[in-house]
């Protein structure tokens, strides 16, 4: 054991927000916490810290165990570089550091001769203050600051830059670089992705996956906790219940304890409507009183060990108004470039999105990916190119700083009635209630909402009359799962065009059909979904690995010096393991291009078939008398006389790789 909460109960007010809950956090366990906002995630993480107190129950750690914790928000000072600041981080290395640069001084300037004992000591001290060092990975820790500097986005000529120059953003990738740097033995992350691109994301999954202390997290990222967690704990019903596995797993217990739970409180409420109407049949008759007396203590052993349900989610579902039709082109860059001084982001980009496309920019961080978006919004102007919209195009833009926009004296639905005109009050609630705003929540002022409920009122507003091109700037951060899943929902039934930029991995997936790639100065379509640029991108890079140059000059020296074995140079270990990476990287392309013509196939016949069946429905003349359904059916019918093309050209292109690799 590494942390026990035991029996932990809080309350704010007069509203618990959970009661006897208890978490035992074990060395090697990954541990996801859910729960809707408001259920106290960040508050039970600070009790286990210590920084707030619970008011009943108690926290205990196993003796001198190290805890870190990663808040939501966190802001750096001071001239340290980042990378200094990452390292400065594993205090006792850094001591020990400096303690072993004042032996050494210590021993340069002392008199061997003279000093007799009092030196063989000073050298003995020192000998093992070395041995602690080295044991610790004192001499690995500037290579390990660095990988993780990098595994978290920072290009290496970052790496000397100032912290305090860095935005907020950035500076929490340098929090959480310093905790990972540090290896405490509980990890205590609160919503560690929000900063993050998704090669960060994928990174910091597999660094979670496989660390040998405690780690508890809280997270929106479905497809994040699916990577690493292995355990989640639930604050459900002011309860706290756990459960073995990912987050896919808890969601299947979840629902298998619900539909258990159904059947036990179905069979007691049977039970009692049958003793009820034998008690209240024999109730006065003289023969029966001692079954009737009987029947009632079971009556009342079963009121008390009632099944309890929890409450469900209350969901909405919204219809929201379709934005103006537009021309079949949306956007289009000509020779697009854009530099900040000397500072090329990219040149000569040429991009066009059409109808209906759900385009994803992806890429590391700083490559440009909220630059392009805002290009495309003409929020900023190309320093060479053209930048232009198509016919009837409007467009809105939602990014952190829309948060500040909102006004702080409006209740939550006088903040909807300012631009939901028209709109009757009942309309604005129920909009409301689809983000997840109920009952007395409409009357909340804007000023005292937590992020996720004024990012929640933001997107509302901005789909209540939606523009027909959205460009979305992480639109989940702040966001519970239960939010993201409304976010979700609302832009798979979106019928405009959506620019996202996305580190959720599972929305990206969901709304997601054109994927472009931003990294190295260059702009990359992928007109697929995510798992086709995946799949793409694994196939560029074991074409790199297979295409890698030759052995250096200095590999081929020490080939030379290699002994001879029957007349033939031996292969150096170098040259078998070149070899042997180039031969799994072909074989793992060969297998992922083996699986894409699988999902291709999968794909392509009930394309094909809905097709067919457009093309039917548009040979009926009931078709264009519903302008509704048709404007539905040529959205449809445009995206699959597109996306059929390609997913074709595409099999003929894996058939033939696949037939000359096997």
């Amino acid at each position: 054991m590494i942390a026990l909460a035991d029996k932990i109960e809080k309350s704010f007010g007069g509203r618990v927000l959970y009661t006897a809950a208890t978490l035992q956090l074990n060395a090697g366990e990954r541990w996801g916490l859910v729960g809707p906002n408001g259920a106290g995630k960040t508050t039970l993480l600070k009790i286990i810290m210590g920084q707030e107190r619970p008011d009943a129950g108690t926290v205990s750690f196993a003796r001198d165990t190290t805890i870190g914790y990663l808040e939501q928000e966190t802001h750096l000072m001071g001239e340290k570089s980042a990378l200094a600041e990452v390292m400065d981080s594993a205090t006792e290395l850094r001591r020990l550091e400096r303690r072993i640069a004042q032996m050494e001084d210590e021993i340069a300037q002392a008199d061997a001769a003279a000093s007799g004992t009092a030196f063989d000591r000073l050298l003995e001290r020192y000998g093992a203050a070395q041995d602690r060092f080295e044991r610790l990975g004192g001499y690995g820790l500037e290579a390990r600051a660095r990988q993780i500097l990098g595994g978290l986005g920072f290009p290496v000529e970052d790496f000397d830059k100032p912290a305090r120059e860095f935005s907020g953003g950035w500076q929490m990738r340098i929090a959480l670089s310093k905790l990972l740097l540090r290896h405490p033995d509980l990890l205590l992350l609160d919503e560690p992705t929000n900063h993050l691109d998704l090669e960060s994301v994928r990174w910091l999954e597999q660094f979670l996956a496989g660390y040998d202390g405690a780690v508890l997290l809280v997270s929106h990222d479905r497809a994040f906790m699916d990577a690493c967690v292995s355990h989640v704990a639930a604050l459900e019903n002011k309860r706290l219940m756990t459960y073995a596995g990912n987050y896919s797993g808890y969601l299947r217990q979840r629902e298998d304890n619900l539909e258990q739970l159904r059947a036990t409180r179905a069979a007691q409420e049977r039970d009692i409507a049958h003793i009820e109407a034998f008690v209240e049949r024999f109730r006065y008759k003289p023969t029966k009183a001692r079954q009737v007396q009987e029947r009632v203590k079971r009556l009342e052993r079963i009121k008390r060990e009632l099944v309890v349900l929890p409450e469900s989610s209350r969901r909405v579902r919204f219809s929201f108004p379709d934005p103006p039709r537009t021309g079949e082109v949306v956007v289009r860059l000509d020779g697009v470039t854009k530099a900040y001084g000397d500072n090329l982001v990219y040149e000569d980009v040429d991009l066009v999105l059409y109808r209906g496309d759900r385009v994803a920019l992806v890429g590391p961080n700083g490559a440009g990916k909220s630059t392009l978006m805002r290009l495309v919004c003409g929020h900023e102007r190309p320093t060479a190119g053209r930048v232009e919209l198509g016919q009837n195009v409007t467009q809105a833009y939602y990014a952190q700083h829309q948060l500040e926009t909102l006004n702080p004296a409006n209740t939550v639905l006088g903040e909807m009635g300012e631009v939901a005109l028209g709109w009757t009050t009942s309309e604005e609630r129920r909009l409301l209630g689809a983000f997840l705003f109920h009952g007395d929540d409409v009357d909340k002022r804007v000023g005292i909402l937590s992020g996720g409920e004024r990012a929640r009122l933001a997107l509302a507003k901005m789909l209540v009359a939606p523009d027909p091109l959205l460009c979305l700037d992480e639109p989940t951060n702040h966001l519970d799962i239960d939010s993201v899943d409304v976010l979700e929902r609302a832009l798979i039934d979106f019928p405009g065009t959506i620019v996202l930029i996305s580190h959720d991995e599972h929305l990206v997936r969901a709304v997601a059909n054109k994927v472009v790639d931003v990294r190295d100065h260059t702009v990359t379509v992928y007109d697929g979904d995510y798992d086709y640029y995946l799949f793409k991108r694994a196939e560029l890079e074991a074409r790199a690995a297979a295409d890698a140059p030759a052995p250096s000059a200095t590999t081929a020296r020490q080939a030379a010096k290699e002994p001879r074995a029957q007349g033939r140079n031996v292969k150096t270990r170098e040259q078998r393991r070149a070899e042997a990476e180039a031969r799994n990287a072909a074989s793992r392309a060969l297998r992922s291009e083996r699986q894409r013509l699988r999902e291709i196939d999968a794909a392509l016949e009930p394309m094909r078939k809905r097709y067919d069946e457009l093309m039917a429905l548009m040979a009926s003349e009931e078709l264009y008398a519903d302008s509704a359904r048709f404007d539905r059916c040529m959205r449809e019918y445009d995206a699959l006389s597109r996306k059929i093309p390609a997913l074709e050209e595409e099999w003929l292109e894996l058939t033939e790789r696949v037939e000359v690799g096997a």
